[in-house]
């Protein structure tokens, strides 16, 4: 098997060059015609873009033909190497997608249109850029699997290339790729862009630790070498009595898949089982079977480590045994038994359509790989908040999977972590609906039991009138099919009960959160709002708050943002009570016009001496302090809907008690962070209420701590002291 890092890179130094390279590579099964359309490709694709530079310098078509290469490599058809050629000349140059087409045919103008990116719609967000894309990819992928495979070594070249752009583009480069393309690389089967768009994403994430493994690796490469070379030989000399022609290979586990154990299973490098590999490929699927008994006899296999994805492969169509036994001097490693045809399937995945013309007798398996992605965009509500698009995607592309079976013996694959609920929605929407309860292996279970693989699960269903999902269901679910189908049955049986539910969350939070209007003002505000979010109307906002279908909590940022500009735009001389006269309070607050009064900190903005200050009357509990800055505090106080209850106080001259603050320190994901927090904190004689960390979606640290101060230049010579701590990137004060 030719190595695919070294055979995808398109070798030369001059455009010219690099095309003789792709030529190459393909001219053994591309016929005449098709190389001379590939030649025309490029001398379009070149005056295009003549005179453009990429970030390193070379000139720009160099990046195209690189791409064309890496899909030569994988075996793609001359459609998809024409369209790499040409796929960033309608983006980036005058080149119109008509005149692609008139050229090349409507084939290839579809291909490099669907690889385009969507970058020309205004969008607000970053996060909406990103469902947009999301969207617009998986859209593109159903009409035409030869999409994605484009874009994938699109993406692969630019992380090949990434170290020409700014650091902070870097890391938001490499967290889409781990997080978005490597996994869709996965689900399509290509383990080849995969494994090298995640090693190349953990290089920029976290060049510690990849450093670290790599260190590990290179010291151990000479023994490795040794112990894969005897090993290889020992299975050779036993198995070629057992089964003729068998090829046995050794391998290294991915820079990837060593981090992900760990750092994120927390292991030792020499506790991860699977770093040494030894794979088998053998004619036939009786030969698997055969090579499996003859390693068991040989090695002493580690319980709980055979997988028989032959029997049972994954969503992507990936087959293979899998056993991690015991080799000499006890050390473990894993190996793989595959015919030639499963291994051209692990290898090149849906590209392997192409590469070996599989054709009509690969149909209906090529329709079955295609499946999940019409799923993925079934699962889509229109009203769905982009983040949630993005996460649902995140999760239901996930690579780590469990297979279960129903009483009668089908397989289900669901992602890791998910529940019997999710089971219960993947056998059919009228057996979740339905649904009332669970049995694992003839047990019940919680309706949140977590399947794991190998369990035998029997739904309890309930032919009741009336019977439904719980609302409850939609923060128990992990797959995105499971919470569209529970938010479409309430969306089409409980409308009614939705708007009601809707509209009393809707007035929860806007008291929570002090928005007053008026009971005209009120209805356009919403009106406003509803627009924003495509409902047609007021009742067709609050059902879709009610069914889940929007995300009150994720609006209302939004909802306080408008509400202030409103507020800000209308806003008189500031209104206030009228002082009567200043009274000192148990806790060091003056508060006008107002004797005796008890008084208690507000824990939404936490206020500390020397922070401007203001009271709110409650009912029954005193004088409630915030910040003047708070978010729960109306710019506008006289359209606060009670301005009387808002009085003016400060702050005692002679305070001498310690006040609670929390901050977020953002930090890089180091050992010792915590530590070296904790020691300075100590060395200052600080008083630590509570401490916890958070490790963030970009792969860094959020450290919360409580301390206690005796005002704010106090806490400003502490946030002083931690900002030098090495890794610190930023602090905030909460609720400020």
């Amino acid at each position: 098997m030719k190595d695919f890092k070294k055979t995808s890179v398109c070798k030369g130094e001059t455009p010219d060059e690099c095309l003789e390279s792709l030529i190459e590579l393909v001219k053994e099964y591309f016929s005449e015609k098709e190389i001379s359309d590939i030649r025309r490709a490029y001398a379009i694709a070149s005056s295009a873009h003549n005179g453009q530079k990429r970030l390193s310098g070379e000139p720009y078509i160099m990046h195209p033909l690189s791409v064309a290469a890496i899909l030569a490599s994988l075996g793609m058809d001359s459609a998809s190497i024409i369209a790499a050629i040409l796929h960033d000349t309608v983006e980036d140059t005058k080149l119109t997608n008509e005149e692609v087409k008139k050229e090349f045919g409507e084939t290839i103008a579809e291909l490099v249109e669907g690889v385009t990116k969507i970058g020309k719609v205004p969008l607000q967000t970053k996060e909406e850029q990103q469902a947009e894309n999301i969207r617009k990819m998986l859209l593109a992928m159903s009409r035409d699997i030869r999409v994605i495979i484009i874009k994938l070594a699109d993406r692969l070249h630019n992380m090949r290339t990434l170290m020409f752009k700014p650091e902070n583009r870097r890391r938001e480069i490499a967290l889409e790729t781990i997080e978005i393309y490597a996994p869709i690389a996965h689900r399509l089967g290509i383990r080849a862009i995969k494994e090298e768009l995640e090693d190349l994403s953990i290089s920029y994430l976290d060049p510690v630790a990849y450093k670290d493994i790599e260190d590990s690796l290179e010291r151990q490469s000479k023994s490795r070498n040794e112990f894969l070379a005897e090993i290889k030989t020992r299975i050779e000399e036993r198995i070629k009595s057992v089964v003729s022609g068998a090829q046995v290979s050794g391998r290294i586990k991915s820079v990837h898949g060593i981090y992900r154990k760990m750092y994120m299973q927390n292991k030792n490098f020499d506790q991860i089982y699977d770093i040494y590999a030894v794979r088998i490929i053998v004619d036939t699927v009786i030969d698997c079977y055969n090579c499996l008994g003859v390693i068991h006899d040989m090695f002493k296999p580690i319980p709980g480590r055979f997988k028989d994805y032959i029997s049972t492969p994954k969503p992507n169509m990936y087959q293979s045994l899998h056993t991690t036994v015991l080799g000499k001097e006890g050390i473990p490693f894993e190996v793989q038994i595959r015919t030639w045809e499963m291994h051209h399937t692990a290898e090149y995945g849906i590209a392997a359509h192409w590469k070996y013309k599989l054709g009509i007798n690969g149909t209906a398996k090529f329709e079955e790989r295609l499946a999940w992605i019409r799923q993925l965009l079934e699962n889509q509500s229109d009203n769905e908040d982009v983040e949630d698009i993005v996460s649902t995607i995140k999760s239901d592309l996930v690579p780590e999977e469990v297979f279960v079976f129903t009483p009668k013996g089908d397989v289900f694959s669901l992602p890791s972590g998910a529940t019997v609920i999710d089971f219960a929605y993947a056998i059919h929407s009228a057996v979740g609906n339905k649904m009332v309860g669970a049995k694992v292996d003839g047990k019940i279970v919680s309706l949140d039991y977590q399947v794991k693989t190998g369990e035998i699960i029997e739904i309890l269903t309930s032919s009741a009138q009336g019977k439904g999902p719980s609302r409850d269901w939609l923060s128990i679910v992990k797959t995105s099919q499971a919470r569209s189908k529970i938010r479409q049955w309430f969306k089409r049986e409980c409308r009614d009960e939705n708007i009601a539910e809707g509209k009393a969350q809707v007035e929860r939070e806007f008291r929570r959160n002090f928005i007053r209007f008026s009971e005209a003002e009120y209805h356009e505000f919403i009106g406003k709002v509803a627009e924003k979010q495509h409902c047609k109307d007021e009742d067709d906002f609050y059902a879709a708050i009610g069914y889940g279908g929007i995300s009150l909590i994720r609006l209302m940022p939004k909802i306080k943002e408008e509400y202030g500009k409103m507020s800000k735009a209308e806003q008189p001389a500031l209104t206030i009570t009228p002082p009567k006269k200043k009274t000192k309070s148990n806790e060091g607050i003056i508060v006008e016009g107002i004797d005796n009064c008890l008084v208690k900190f507000s824990r939404c903005c936490n206020p500390l001496p020397g922070d401007e200050i203001i009271g709110f009357i409650t009912r029954g509990h005193g004088v409630s302090i915030h910040t003047r800055k708070c978010p729960n505090v109306p710019a506008d106080l006289s359209k606060s809907g009670e301005p009387e209850r808002w009085v003016k106080a400060y702050w005692d001259n002679d305070i001498k008690e310690d006040f609670k603050c929390t901050l977020q320190l953002y930090c890089l994901n180091r050992i010792g962070m915590l530590a070296d927090v904790s020691s300075l904190l100590a060395g200052m004689r600080i008083m630590i209420n509570d401490i916890s960390t958070r490790n963030t979606k970009d792969g860094r640290t959020s450290i919360y701590v409580t301390v206690s101060v005796n005002g704010v230049e106090h806490l400003n010579s502490l946030v002083a002291k931690l900002s030098k701590i090495d890794g610190v990137l930023s602090i905030e004060r909460s609720g400020v």
